[in-house]
């Protein structure tokens, strides 16, 4: 943003964070996403995909080594020519370089969550990461949780860095068990000294089926919030828009399934919502003040 007089004002978010530690050139994000258990609805990956083809990112490498994978689980497919002759799409984790996004480098991360050899593929990862002089990391997912469709979807930063804890108003992790590999990448890069940070969307259980545009939507919009960027998200309101009125539709059939989603209403609604707070009104207007100055 800049002030009323044009003067330019202080950076906030993850680019002001970085703002001090980088000099001579622009800073250089990763943000992340993998397939399978941390991909609930296919919403992390689903919100990569968008971020590629909205920024026109441009192939950078990819991580295909296969002892990460068990092809009898994250299976090849072949795609026929017109002879019919096979071509074969192994698994993979790709990565996309967007340059110059509103004064920023953007590495782009998306891939199937390997099988085996974790330790070994976060490395490589994060030589990769090194490679592309990333700064600051941003990882995302989404869960199954006990919320209601009807209401925002929440999508909350959390980092174990204090500074970038205030930085980006952001929590304290506080998940302790099971993790999957957006666990893993954001532990190890945080040891090596990466500002990282981890945005998780909730899905509501009942509906977890992909596609899930409402929690895609929640975690692109916290991307906007984390690196002060302004994408066009308009088609993507509308497809939210629509999956709320389809599952609407589906819960009324079931008087059981309406009988629950009004439970879960009433507990979240006895809830401070992030969305009615002072900060989420701030974050709101800086949205648009964004959208504003790249129109």
């Amino acid at each position: 943003m800049a002030e009323m007089d044009g003067t330019p004002a202080r950076q906030s978010g993850l680019r002001g964070h970085l703002a001090g530690m980088v000099s001579g050139r622009r800073p250089v994000v990763m943000v992340a996403a993998f397939e399978g258990w941390n991909d609930a609805g296919e919403a992390a990956t689903s919100a990569i995909e968008l971020l590629r083809r909205q920024w026109g990112a441009a192939a950078a490498g990819s991580l295909t080594d296969g002892d990460y994978y068990d092809y009898q689980f994250t299976r090849p497919t072949v795609v026929r020519d017109a002879d019919g002759l096979g071509t074969l799409s192994w698994p993979q984790t790709r990565m996309f370089r967007a340059t110059d996004v509103e004064g920023l480098d953007v590495i782009l991360v998306s891939g199937a969550e390997p099988s085996y050899r974790w330790q070994a593929f976060t490395a490589e990862l994060l030589t990769h990461a090194a490679e592309q002089n990333v700064d600051a990391v941003i990882m995302l997912g989404a869960l199954l949780a006990d919320v209601p469709h009807t209401r925002p979807l929440p999508a909350r930063p959390t980092s174990a860095d204090p500074e970038l804890r205030e930085a980006l108003s952001a929590q304290r992790p506080t998940y302790e068990g099971p993790t999957g590999i957006v666990g893993v990448v954001t532990d190890t890069a945080a040891r090596a000294g990466l500002p990282t940070v981890s945005v998780w969307a909730t899905v509501p259980h009942y509906v977890s089926q992909a596609p899930s545009p409402k929690a895609e939507l929640a975690l692109l919009r916290r991307i906007e919030d984390l690196v002060q960027v302004s994408l066009d998200l308009t088609p993507l309101v509308e497809d939210a828009e629509a999956w709320e009125r389809g599952v609407n539709e589906l819960a009324g059939e079931d008087p059981d399934v309406a009988a629950y989603v009004e439970q879960l209403e009433r507990a979240r609604d006895t809830e401070e919502l992030p969305e009615a707070s002072g900060e989420a009104i701030a974050q709101e207007f800086e949205r648009y003040l964004r959208r504003r100055g790249r129109d």
